[in-house]
């Protein structure tokens, strides 16, 4: 059984999802892959995970900096995927890394040549708990905010409420994000 419950944000209605207790999900209205990969029946009911979150987005939303530790997260996903959004985890708040950056340590962690950072910015892009696994602070090698599955306009909010340097930063014309 999955446990819903939304959330009220300035980025609009948030659903958060959770199941045997840990956070599985997290998506903001009229995301790319709402409620994606999930095929268990769906009850809107509060638990104790999904209070924590909400104290977590409260506090985030206020310009506190939660660490993603206090929350049991448990997305689903590929192993790929998985390796992929720990990685995101790792991205300090307030500073952003590139698709090849992730796709490089992932090549070194596997002893590899080389990695697709298509493929990371498709891992990248379907992580079932945005926000709190911040997919926002991936950016392009060139500085292109690309690829976020709640909207260019979202991302450009959380990474200006983290006070990122939006110097280097730029939208695309064209692309994934628009």
């Amino acid at each position: 059984m999955i446990y819903t419950t939304h959330y009220k944000s300035p980025l609009g209605d948030i659903l958060l999802a959770s199941k045997n207790n840990k956070l599985i999900g997290l998506w903001i209205e009229e995301e790319k892959y709402y409620l994606s990969d999930l095929k268990d029946e769906i009850k809107e009911e509060e638990k104790e995970i999904l209070e924590k979150t909400k104290y977590w987005l409260d506090r985030y939303f206020k310009g506190e900096k939660p660490s993603i530790d206090e929350l049991d997260l448990s997305p689903l996903g590929s192993d790929f995927r998985k390796r992929v959004w720990k990685i995101l985890c790792e991205i300090p708040y307030g500073e952003v890394i590139t698709y090849k950056d992730i796709a490089d340590t992932i090549a070194k962690q596997k002893g590899l040549k080389k990695m697709s950072s298509q493929a990371v910015g498709g891992a990248v892009g379907h992580n079932p708990i945005s926000i709190i696994i911040p997919c926002h602070r991936v950016v392009g090698t060139n500085g292109s905010l690309t690829g976020y599955a709640g909207g260019i306009d979202k991302k450009v909010y959380l990474l200006k409420h983290e006070k990122v340097n939006m110097e280097k930063l730029f939208i695309p014309k064209k692309g994934t994000a628009l």
